[in-house]
């Protein structure tokens, strides 16, 4: 069958995947980049608000192939609650990340991991 995403996977498809999550996770925003580049996509109200997006969670959970739950200390989500998890290969490799930035407990809502 193969790997649907790889370490090259354009911009044009993580906005397909970050969309479709965007609207599964109650709207909040997602980002999420590639291992070859490692920039991508942000979205936030639907639409890719930037095509060449990168962060520091999701660039931890890429290089340490593992869920990263923690706060940037700079960009537009500085301070802001932030879950990144790696995307694998059928080899168990990182090839990507995807992250959500956390609205919920950013808000003072339930007591989470932060």
């Amino acid at each position: 069958m193969g790997n649907f995403i790889s370490e090259d996977i354009s911009v044009d498809d993580m906005a397909k995947i970050a969309i479709a999550v965007y609207w599964i996770v109650d709207e909040f925003p997602i980002c999420m980049i590639n291992k070859k580049t490692r920039k991508g996509v942000r979205v936030e109200r639907g639409q890719v608000i930037d095509e060449n997006y990168t962060g520091p969670i999701l660039t931890d959970a890429l290089d340490q192939n593992t869920v990263v739950h923690d706060k940037p200390t700079d960009g537009p989500y500085k301070g802001v609650p932030v879950i990144a998890s790696p995307v694998r290969n059928s080899a168990g490799e990182a090839v990507a990340s995807i992250g959500v930035i956390d609205l919920r407990h950013a808000m003072g809502g339930p007591k989470g991991r932060f």
